[in-house]
């Protein structure tokens, strides 16, 4: 099993950043593929970014441009660096790990606010 621990939420005005931690234990890091997701009041839960095993990453639209997700194998870490934040982006994020025919692993969750 994996355990996955998210740090680095807080809150922020619109425009400012914030980079997001997720560090996992329990298995070899580098056989999952990490993601990051978020949940706004009211709304489903959404994908924002995927990193590959191999580090290949791809972002959903409203991100692209401002969010970076990237993965340090040596430290068993993910991070999610996310700048010129707007009000939109206040949410629940949530570290996911996963790997083919493999269960897939949740964090708890850490707040992000983003407000003047």
């Amino acid at each position: 099993q994996v355990q996955l621990v998210e740090s680095g939420g807080g809150l922020v005005q619109p425009g400012g950043s914030l980079r997001l931690s997720c560090a996992a234990s329990g298995r070899i890091f580098s056989s999952y593929s990490m993601a990051w997701y978020r949940q706004a009041p009211g709304k489903q839960r959404e994908i924002v970014a995927d990193i590959s095993r191999d580090g290949r990453t791809s972002y959903r639209d409203s991100v692209k441009g401002r969010f970076t997700i990237s993965r340090d194998n040596a430290k068993n870490t993910v991070y999610l660096q996310m700048n010129s934040l707007k009000p939109d982006d206040t949410a629940v994020y949530y570290c996911n790990a996963y790997a083919p025919y493999s269960t897939s692993y949740w964090g708890q969750g850490t707040q992000v606010t983003v407000s003047s």
